[in-house]
């Protein structure tokens, strides 16, 4: 993970989320680490990573696009994280072959 960025978009309710996911996804070029994480309460979160500027125009127009869905909760970038972030952040599995 080292150089990427990190961005954590949290709304209340799933269908806000997933609106958000998809613009996060199609705004720029990001990847989802790992799946759409219930916390509770109908709280809900997602996780992207890419370069810099990438996560934050995808994390920013996925703020947008949940916003026009559900309540945004928060929706933060870590630009360049500490390697052992990825014990509490979900990282990508490689498919196998």
């Amino acid at each position: 993970m080292a150089n990427q960025a990190i961005g954590i978009l949290e709304t209340k309710g799933l269908t806000a989320l997933v609106q958000g996911t998809d613009a996060m996804l199609k705004a720029a070029n990001v990847e989802l680490t790992g799946p759409m994480k219930g916390i509770g309460s109908a709280l809900v979160s997602a996780t992207i990573t890419g370069d810099v500027a990438a996560v934050k125009a995808a994390i920013e127009a996925g703020a947008e696009a949940a916003g026009s869905f559900g309540e945004v909760v928060s929706a933060h970038v870590i630009a360049r994280p500490h390697d052992d972030i990825t014990t509490v952040v979900p990282t990508t599995k490689k498919p196998k072959k």
